[in-house]
């Protein structure tokens, strides 16, 4: 009975020592959390007490915290522990590789419930959903700017203290940002990571990339709510906007003109300058803008890469094949307030709208003579200097103007597409026949105020007017003598040279004007003239 009480009482002992042992470590679990939440607490009360111990002896930069500092040094040893091996990029903290490792599995668990955009980390998703609330707590203290996190108010700040840490050790420019930097250095390595799947055009960065596959997609999400033009990007549309607004932040202190962009002001201060560093290599023409020599270039080669879906002709540039679509269109929606004409493209109808205000601010310093567009100054210069590079194979003719030779290759062939309905007159060109077709409506928009006479055109209204003026402002350097207009020079100038550029097609004959070569021509077809 004895020996059975006393085992009874070395059970009991053990249980309460076993009991005793298990309390002991339950309390110490209680205490250990205790601890945690305590230095929770400091760390929290150091943050809000902006209480930083831990200075980094380099950049003399504070940190709540030891491990923060810690992590803080790997910058300037550039250590680099964690790697990915899948890619071999580098991280300092094992957090960053993990959130990089998702970009390898595509994982992304963070779902905004707005959108249902999915982002790989938290951090993301939160920043995210500030673009649906608005919300934009970070408001620069200079302009008043705000912004959803506190990184993008640090980046923009660079711009008022005008801070460019990031310098290019190869042509010394400077940035504000490291990932400008590490992008711009690609322009000297000739490094493009990213290549378009659809045309086989490479991209510095992934939202180039991004962007430029819209336009294989023809997505076109923004829209503009004051005329309704849609646009790939935001930054296009907002760009699109001070259209209407008419803000011109940049403005040129030469001439006073106003832009909506920082790089249309760069663009523009070429023209007083006069700089025109991009030469062409085939025939060292100059040029202002490096996207001009790039088109230029193309002259050369003969390359159309725009493509018109309707007619299949071919373009040198985008715009160019944007204009001849209105052919197919009709699209006119740029109309003049004066006489109602309308135009496809709006440089058109500001062109135009020099007609009725006279403004003539091109000026040609040899003569005197104005224009109301730059082209046709230059056009005219050519006059003085005698150049005509373009010359026509059939009968070696030479023109200033590649437009003109295009008319001229027409008198050759004798191909007339445009007639007339009323008189069944053919013309080379549309616009000759809207011309001719004023003679039969009978319309007389242009008067003459010295004499009454009424003009259907306005080219014979203004050769008319300089007959009552007297000024004769083309000169035969040869013999002195005077003419109205540059093309009665011409004719002039082919009795000092004796040439004869038209020949008969059912003769020999020759004839100095075109004129004379067409009515000797009804001798062999037997047409009355």
């Amino acid at each position: 009975m004895f020996i059975l009480d006393l085992m009874d009482a070395n059970k009991k002992g053990k249980k309460v020592a076993k009991k005793s042992v298990a309390s002991s470590l339950h309390t110490r679990i209680h205490t250990r959390d205790k601890q945690k939440h305590k230095k929770a607490i400091r760390l929290q009360a150091g943050i809000h007490a902006e209480d930083k111990l831990h200075t980094c002896d380099q950049c003399d930069k504070s940190f709540t915290c030891k491990e923060d500092l810690k992590k803080h040094m790997k910058t300037h040893t550039g250590e680099k522990p964690h790697t990915c091996d899948q890619c071999g990029k580098s991280f300092t903290c094992k957090e960053d590789l993990k959130k990089h490792m998702k970009t390898h599995t595509g994982e992304k668990p963070h779902t905004c419930d707005q959108c249902e955009k999915s982002f790989t980390c938290k951090e993301d998703l939160k920043k995210h959903m500030k673009t649906h609330t608005g919300e934009k707590p970070h408001t620069c203290d200079q302009c008043g700017k705000s912004f959803t996190c506190k990184e993008d108010l640090k980046k923009h700040m660079k711009i008022h203290t005008g801070e460019k840490p990031y310098t290019c050790d190869k042509c010394g420019k400077s940035f504000p940002r490291k990932d400008s930097a590490l992008r711009h250095m690609k322009i000297h390595t000739g490094e493009t990571s990213y290549t378009c799947d659809q045309c086989g055009k490479s991209f510095n960065v992934k939202r180039s990339l991004l962007s430029h596959m819209k336009i294989h997609k023809g997505v076109k999400l923004h829209a503009c709510d004051q005329c309704g033009e849609r646009f790939r990007c935001k930054l296009q549309l907002r760009q699109h906007m001070t259209i209407h607004t008419e803000y011109r932040p940049h403005t040129c202190d030469k001439c006073g003109k106003g832009f909506t962009r920082k790089e249309h002001l760069q663009r523009h201060m070429i023209i007083h300058t006069g700089e025109k560093p991009y030469t062409c290599e085939q025939c060292g023409k100059s040029f202002a803008l490096k996207q001009s020599v790039k088109s230029h270039m193309l002259v050369h080669t003969e390359e159309k890469p725009h493509t018109c879906d309707q007619c299949g002709k071919g373009f040198s540039s985008k715009i160019g094949l944007t204009v001849h679509m209105t052919i197919h269109t009709g699209e006119k929606p740029h109309a003049c307030d004066q006489c109602g004409k309308s135009f496809a493209l709006k440089r058109s109808l500001k062109e135009h709208m020099k007609i009725h205000t006279g403004e003539k601010p091109h000026t040609c310093d040899q003569c005197g003579t104005s224009f109301t567009q730059r082209s046709h100054l230059t056009v005219h210069m050519k006059i003085h200097t005698g150049e005509k590079p373009h010359t026509c194979d059939e009968c070696g003719m030479s023109f200033t103007h590649s437009s003109t030779l295009k008319i001229h290759l027409h008198t050759h062939s004798e191909n007339k597409p445009f007639y007339c309905d009323q008189c069944g007159k053919g013309f080379i060109l549309k616009s000759a026949l809207k011309s001719h077709q004023k003679v039969h409506a009978k319309v007389r928009n242009y008067s003459c105020l010295l004499c009454e006479k009424s003009f259907s055109l306005l080219s014979v209204f203004k050769l008319h007017q300089k007959r009552h003026s007297s000024v004769k402002s083309f000169m035969c350097f040869e013999c002195g003598k005077c003419f109205f207009t540059n093309s009665e020079l011409k004719q002039h100038q082919l009795v000092h040279t004796g040439e004869k550029p038209y020949k008969c097609s059912h003769c020999d004959k020759r004839f100095s004007l075109l004129g004379n070569m067409k009515t000797h021509e009804r001798i062999h077809t037997g047409e009355k003239p």
